[in-house]
């Protein structure tokens, strides 16, 4: 294959553009022929302070990779469909640019090998379109969502006028999607498919899946061999998992850490809800009391919820005693640590974590499987009710705590319910710590030299130099 370029572009938020710029790093290490450009998007409502810092903190790690950071979006409200448009325009114009300036300086020049777009990305394939080059989907969720949102698609498009994804979200139904083995329960739908501004666009990314020339997933074959098999066409790619993982070597929390130095192998859970999660006070109070009468071995990261209806990133609490039981952090002092932010891979690389108590975010799952650390499922939004269902009752890999947890509904978890979970995680010799310890063992011979997902890059990377 000559040298070729290709285009990626990922959705706004760490969750999504970590997992590209790993893939992009792979992509490079497997063949010195690719150069990748990463296109940034800059929506408002995300917070871009992480974001540039990451971005800052890759800019040296290889001259194959340059990162084009999009002007900022600045809009009350979020329009799906007129966000994209700005952007197509702003990509094809930096593409024109860089082929442009690339032909100049080399002879020949780096032929443009194609897109890969994140999941909730379709419109840009219009922009692969106008160059002429193949478009590949990059799903950051599971393979099993896959054929839920098509499914969604589906029963949509018989009779817009009478889908009402209202009537599924709060009944007893059970779906039969392709996917699962097992009937999918309703309730448990993405919360995406219940806000107007976002199911139009969830509806159109799904439309739009059959125009990819492949799609590339962030999962492996031994993980989710059933879910794979069920999605016929376009060709999938199973090449996950991928993290980073050397983000787990790095110092992180200097105190977290040697706190957790200090515990015992295993012996602490480990409670973390992702980037947006977040509780009630009066919820709050009922993991408070949950953990202090487990006995068990704690470190919890604690966020403050943004104003009421406000769509914004949860914050660190001045003082989480304003929140917490009375006298609740001096009982546990020697056992528990309350914080407001964790370095995720880092603490679950460490020999003191025995369980993790998760929002079921499909990076924080592959993270757990990838360390061997058993999950408690507590679901808050997006796809992770769906997520938790996997895990529970389709793999058999975690434990339950609230799977059909809502947070529209004002029902708080009972701490019996939460120490009940906590209590079943943390056994020692359970047959799904066993479980979860050989499918870490299967995540990591999956991307090896012959593993599966391995093999399945490789096709990657001889399929896009075939074009």
């Amino acid at each position: 294959m000559e040298k070729s370029q290709l285009v990626l572009v990922p959705w706004a938020g760490m969750g999504h553009i970590v997992p590209a710029v790993e893939l992009s790093k792979i992509l490079l290490t497997r063949d010195h022929r690719l150069s990748i450009t990463v296109f940034i998007l800059n929506p408002s409502f995300i917070n871009s302070k992480p974001i540039d810092n990451y971005i800052e903190s890759l800019q040296s790690s290889s001259n194959r990779v340059r990162f084009i950071v999009l002007p900022r979006y600045e809009t009350e409200s979020f329009n799906f469909t007129s966000f994209f448009e700005i952007q197509k325009s702003h990509v094809k114009e930096a593409v024109l640019k860089i082929t442009h300036s690339e032909s100049a300086a080399d002879s020949p020049p780096p032929r443009l090998a194609g897109f890969i777009i994140d999941m909730f990305c379709s419109p840009m394939m219009d922009v692969a379109n106008d160059f002429n080059v193949p478009s590949y989907s990059f799903y950051t969720t599971s393979a099993a969502f896959i054929g839920l949102m098509l499914y969604v698609q589906k029963i949509h498009d018989q009779d817009e006028e009478k889908f009402d994804p209202t009537e599924l979200i709060n009944s007893n139904t059970e779906l039969p999607i392709s996917s699962f083995k097992n009937s999918f329960p309703a309730k448990l739908m993405p919360s995406l498919i219940l806000s107007k501004e976002w199911l139009p666009p969830f509806i159109e990314n799904a439309r739009r899946y059959g125009e990819a020339k492949g799609i590339l997933v962030n999962t492996f074959s031994e993980l989710e061999s059933y879910a794979i098999e069920s999605l016929k066409t376009p060709p999938v790619y199973p090449v996950g998992p991928i993290l980073d993982v050397e983000s787990a070597g790095s110092k992180g929390d200097d105190e977290i850490l040697k706190w957790l130095d200090d515990q015992h192998p295993s012996s602490v859970v480990f409670l973390c809800f992702g980037s947006m999660g977040s509780f009630s006070e009066d919820q709050v109070k009922e993991i408070a009391y949950a953990l202090e009468h487990s006995g068990h071995r704690f470190l919890w990261v604690l966020r403050r919820p943004p104003p009421p209806g406000q769509l914004a990133s949860p914050t660190d609490y001045e003082d989480p005693r304003d929140i917490l039981p009375e006298g609740f952090l001096d009982r546990t002092a020697g056992i528990g640590k309350v914080t407001g932010w964790a370095p995720q891979m880092a603490v679950l690389a460490h020999r003191a974590v025995g369980g993790f108590v998760s929002h079921c975010g499909w990076n924080s799952i592959l993270e757990s499987i990838w360390f061997g650390v058993p999950i408690a499922t507590w679901p808050i939004y997006s796809e992770q009710h769906l997520n938790a269902f996997e895990m529970v009752i389709e793999l058999g890999l975690a434990v339950d705590i609230k799977m059909d947890y809502n947070t529209q509904n004002g029902i708080i978890v009972n701490s019996n319910e939460i120490e009940r979970g906590i209590r079943c995680l943390m056994e020692h010799d359970s047959d799904k710590r066993k479980k979860v310890k050989e499918m870490s063992e299967k995540s990591r011979k999956a991307l090896m030299d012959g593993g599966s997902s391995y093999l399945w890059l490789d096709r990657f990377i001889k399929d896009i130099g075939q074009f």
